[in-house]
């Protein structure tokens, strides 16, 4: 029987010794432009946390929206080519308000421009720990944003809840704070009912939830409550614990840090994933589907075990040996995400079938199984 894990904001933060902060537009703007006040406060707080032996990484917002401050225009353009325009206008006032706060505390900063297939993309994908592992021994704070003067619909993460999520996961932090322009998540949004109750913590993420963030939109950001929520699922079913709380708040990182009831806090799950199996699970887009009968379900999900030929009923799409599949059950909801050690045509041929007729139907007999175990992750 697994051991139950007690969580408390106090002691995470007692344990933590890596910890992302994401900061959103709607905290990091004004109407004129960069909220320098914001970042500079920030970076006190962030400095003060390093100096309890904690390494932290940045996930700033704020160049589209200071672009189109800078620009003059009305509002957040629509089109990929002017957001793009907009970021690149913005980035470089963004980094050099970080690089100006930090200074202050003879703090260095770096900045990294990242996209989807940079974390998709396995070589890339460790080139780009690798390098925030290098920065950190080197007592240099990363302050990462999305690629927004490059990306394109196919390689856009989505918004920075998502890329901070997927950093959080990338570098074993051991929390997220995820810091907007409203206290944290409401049962409805705040903004429209006066008698929305802000949820202290959520040990489990509803449907219910998820409908009542979806209602509640961002501001200049892409991402909006919905996003922060399912950030937050990301990592709970990761073994990872998120706070979301108001980023205008005086101290609001000091207080988070020192355990005080701030925001929501999303308890994680008793099960922590390897960065291996994140990245399988979280970082890849699914090529196709596999699916599988109740016996190789419960081979999967209560076994452990890998997944066989003999357990197959379906292969939906086309994919190449090595790519990501969402296993799903017979129902259709998805079980998980592996990568295939045979092309979807050649499953096509041996699925139903025993691992000992595979050299019978395809000549030879690389892989007794489909989706080896360790390969495999039950989401």
């Amino acid at each position: 029987m697994n051991e139950t894990i007690t969580y408390d904001r106090s002691t995470i933060f007692k344990r933590a010794k890596r910890v992302v902060i994401k900061i959103g537009s709607g905290v990091l703007t004004l109407n004129q432009g960069l909220n320098t006040d914001v970042i500079e406060e920030t970076s006190h707080q962030v400095n003060q946390l390093r100096q309890s032996g904690a390494e932290v990484m940045i996930i700033s917002s704020g160049a589209i929206a200071s672009g189109v401050k800078k620009i003059g225009l009305e509002k957040r353009p629509d089109g990929i080519p002017a957001r793009q325009a907009a970021a690149a206008v913005g980035q470089a006032g963004l980094i050099l308000a970080w690089e100006q706060a930090f200074a202050k505390f003879d703090s260095k900063v770096a900045q990294l421009l990242l996209t989807r297939e940079d974390l998709s993309h396995r070589r890339r994908y460790l080139n780009a720990r690798n390098t925030l592992n290098q920065l950190l021994a080197w007592n240099i704070i990363p302050i990462i944003n999305e690629n927004d003067t490059v990306v394109f619909e196919e390689i856009k993460l989505g918004d920075n809840d998502n890329l901070a999520a997927m950093i959080t996961l990338l570098m074993d932090a051991d929390i997220m704070i995820n810091l907007t322009d409203i206290d944290g998540l409401y049962d409805k949004d705040p903004r429209v009912y006066p008698d929305a109750k802000l949820l202290s913590s959520v040990r489990s993420i509803t449907s219910d939830m998820e409908d009542a963030a979806g209602g509640i939109p961002g501001n200049l950001g892409t991402g909006g409550m919905l996003s922060k929520v399912k950030a937050a699922k990301k990592l709970s079913r990761a073994g990872v614990p998120m706070i979301i709380a108001g980023g205008l708040n005086p101290n609001i990182i000091t207080d988070i840090v020192a355990g005080k009831d701030k925001g929501t806090f999303f308890i994680p799950g008793n099960r922590h994933l390897n960065s291996r199996k994140c990245w399988i699970a979280f970082n890849l887009k699914s090529h196709g589907s596999i699916i599988v009968d109740k016996g190789a379900e419960d081979a999967l999900v209560k076994k452990g075990k890998s997944l066989l030929p003999i357990g197959i009923t379906n292969v939906i799409d086309d994919f190449c040996m090595g790519s990501p599949v969402d296993i799903c059950s017979a129902n259709g909801a998805i079980l998980g995400r592996g990568l295939v050690n045979y092309s979807s045509s050649d499953i096509r041929k041996i699925m139903g079938l025993k691992s000992d007729k595979i050299r019978q139907v395809l000549g030879s007999n690389p892989f007794n199984d489909v989706v080896h175990r360790d390969n495999l992750v039950i989401t």
